[in-house]
């Protein structure tokens, strides 16, 4: 599914936010990526769907080579990826079922395929009767779960959530996350930056922990020590 080898990103600026990465995820697996402030975790997460790209070494993504690939070839790639963010990026003008729906038009998706999938999706992250409502007519947590419904509308193989709980109060956190530990239980592959160490320790998942730009840590359990 990803495997990562001797990977480095250098900006411009001269900044090294990875140093040699090497890392293999497999398919349906969870994984949780941790450490302190600057690690390198939403770096490391940007580069997965080719929001970044690496200075050096391989990523490779659900058989894709991302430094190999043609400008032309990205949108087909991104159609196997979900992206979660922690400030959810919905579109403040679209309802939360245009924002959702926006995903499958984009790809050419019939109008009545678009409507019958997106409501179906709505219902399963629990906003069935909330379609008609705008962004700012939502809490955060019903923000966010729309930004996961539209993150897995075109039913991807691989997830990728970058502080998705960030904004969240802890009762409503807890309930993304069950979302996305059913959403990883059919099969989608889920890896998720996170501070939430509550959430790290009960999950109970693999935990790469992230420092200074390079993997310390890489085990299958929660109750870690990790930087915050």
């Amino acid at each position: 599914m990803i495997q990562m080898t001797n990977v480095a990103k250098i900006y411009p600026n001269g900044a090294r936010a990875l140093v040699d990465i090497s890392l293999k995820i497999n398919k349906g697996e969870f994984v949780f990526l941790v450490g302190p402030s600057g690690a390198g975790k939403s770096t490391l997460i940007r580069l997965l769907y080719r929001e970044e790209m690496a200075s050096r070494g391989q990523v490779i993504v659900n058989g894709w080579n991302i430094l190999r690939m043609r400008e032309r070839e990205v949108p087909h790639f991104r159609r196997n990826i979900g992206v979660i963010f922690q400030d959810f990026k919905l579109l403040a003008n679209k309802t939360a079922f245009e924002n959702v729906a926006f995903a499958l038009e984009a790809i050419g998706v019939s109008p009545k395929e678009v409507r019958l999938r997106t409501k179906k999706m709505l219902k399963l992250v629990g906003l069935g009767h909330k379609e008609n409502a705008f962004p700012d007519e939502l809490s955060g947590g019903e923000q966010q779960r729309v930004s996961v419904a539209r993150a897995i509308i075109n039913n991807p193989s691989l997830l990728v959530a970058d502080e998705p709980t960030g904004n969240l109060d802890a009762d409503t956190a807890w309930e993304i996350m069950e979302l996305l530990y059913n959403i990883n239980r059919r099969g989608t592959t889920i890896v998720m930056a996170t501070h939430a160490r509550d959430i790290v320790e009960q999950m109970q998942k693999r935990v790469i922990v992230i420092e200074d730009g390079r993997v310390v840590r890489d085990e299958n359990m929660g109750a870690i020590e990790y930087g915050t």
